[in-house]
């Protein structure tokens, strides 16, 4: 299994300004990302940044960098640039990890980038968890996914899919949602955003407009589908823990891995 491990920073974040180089236990937040992606079974792990102050601290702790433009409208053109900056053949394989990610577990990086080999008809491989709580189904923010017995993905959105008709019949999602349980027999999914992919999907990607769904629902995936590309969908072999968007976020990362550090195991 050969794949490259492509990590994104932006400096700019309208929640947490600079967050790739928060300071967490004496480490910018991007070196605990790298450090993580190290520790999978990639060829090669990269940074790709448009700031010189990401890519002076990543050249600190001996990181490869790609610099790119700052007028991506989105992170997949980013890593289509990052695959031609490294002149990667197209059928080589690339994993995005965030770089927001610090504690992310190696093995989900690796589950990704293997579920491309098992499943050479897909272009690209994501991972998901079983949704337990009534508040997550129905927030937006949560984007849910169904896909077949192979793992094929049907569709990912932020409304609550498949809705329970016998459940909550006609009700309006404001209605039928908080009040009531999950129903017993139908799993719910949320999708967890690693993504790994062919380099020949990205190449494509970039020169597809977005499609009428992508828009409706914010999320780059769908324009995949509707071009008729696979996405295989299967559940994480290890539970993610959550990544960093703010202060508070920042704060309960900072606090696991100083107690990490001092050999205490916290809970995620």
């Amino acid at each position: 299994m050969s794949f490259t491990v492509v990590i994104p920073a932006r400096y700019a974040s309208s929640r947490l300004p600079g967050k790739p180089l928060a300071d967490i236990a004496g480490k910018p937040m991007i070196q605990h990302v790298y450090e993580r992606a190290c520790d999978s079974r990639a060829d090669r792990v990269v940074i790709a940044t448009d700031d010189e102050r990401i890519r002076l601290a990543c050249a600190g702790f001996g990181a490869e960098v790609v610099m790119t433009s700052d007028s991506h409208v989105s992170g997949t053109d980013r890593l289509e640039e990052v695959t031609r900056a490294l002149e990667l053949d197209s059928d080589a394989r690339v994993v995005n990890v965030q770089g927001d990610e610090p504690l992310i577990p190696a093995v989900l990086i690796n589950q990704v980038a293997a579920n491309l080999d098992v499943h050479p008809d897909v272009a690209i491989a994501t991972l998901c968890e079983p949704v337990s709580e009534v508040s997550a189904l129905f927030n937006p923010n949560v984007v849910k996914v169904v896909f077949d017995q192979r793992g094929i993905a049907h569709y990912f959105s932020r409304a609550p899919i498949p809705w329970a008709r016998d459940a909550w019949g006609q009700r309006p999602v404001s209605e039928a949602g908080l009040s009531a349980k999950l129903p017993d027999a139908i799993p719910y999914y949320r999708h967890i955003g690693i993504y790994g992919y062919r380099v020949r999907l990205l190449r494509d990607f970039v020169t597809w407009p977005p499609a009428p769904l992508e828009k409706a629902e914010s999320l780059e995936q769908l324009r995949a589908l509707h071009n008729g590309e696979r996405i295989h969908v299967e559940v994480a072999c290890e539970a993610p823990p959550g990544g960093v968007d703010t202060e508070e976020d920042l704060l309960r990362v900072r606090q696991i891995i100083e107690a990490r550090s001092r050999g205490v195991i916290p809970p995620l």
